[in-house]
């Protein structure tokens, strides 16, 4: 049986992170995102985590080697979204659908449960049934649904929002 291990992420795997994400950037409409992020130019990017407070970026191991990942982003860059994040996860291909997408969030919202947070949202392209259901099982309510708002990979696409209350 596989062992796995979530914790906070450091350094060392901001690589492999990269590389799961660039995997969604080039080949799906699960990010908007549509060029792919050379380390550098997501350096800002990891520097924003801390293992205390509300941004955290959480890694998934599967048998030693980093399959994953989970983080709570600042929602809005207004002061008065301070109290609201957004949520995300993204797993290599060949993770998914083993159940880690519920052992980052569970891990992720037990780190934030002691922090001065109100809502997490997370936007979902869609067609994307595992995310919808990975967020509906965590408490995440539907919110609305923006039509046709990103264009990639020739078309466009809706993103269906979500909120889940924290406090």
């Amino acid at each position: 049986m596989a062992e796995e291990i979530v914790r906070p992420a450091v350094p060392a795997d901001w690589p492999k992170l990269n590389d799961i994400y660039n995997h969604y950037v080039t080949s799906t409409p699960i990010t908007f995102d549509v060029h792919p992020f050379t380390l550098a130019d997501r350096r800002p990017w990891f520097q924003q985590f801390a293992t205390t407070g509300p941004y955290r970026l959480l890694a998934v191991e599967n048998d030693g080697e980093v399959v994953g990942y989970s983080a709570s982003l600042p929602f809005r860059s207004k002061p008065a979204y301070l109290s609201s994040i957004e949520a995300t996860i993204y797993l290599e291909p060949t993770s998914m659908g083993r159940g880690l997408g519920t052992t980052l969030y569970t891990a992720l919202f037990d780190a934030l449960r002691d922090e001065d947070l109100h809502r997490a949202y997370a936007g979902i392209t869609l067609p994307n049934a595992a995310s919808l259901a990975l967020h509906r099982r965590f408490g995440f309510a539907e919110v609305g649904v923006y039509r046709e708002v990103g264009r990639k990979l020739g078309r466009y696409w809706d993103v269906q929002w979500f909120e889940k209350r924290l406090d």
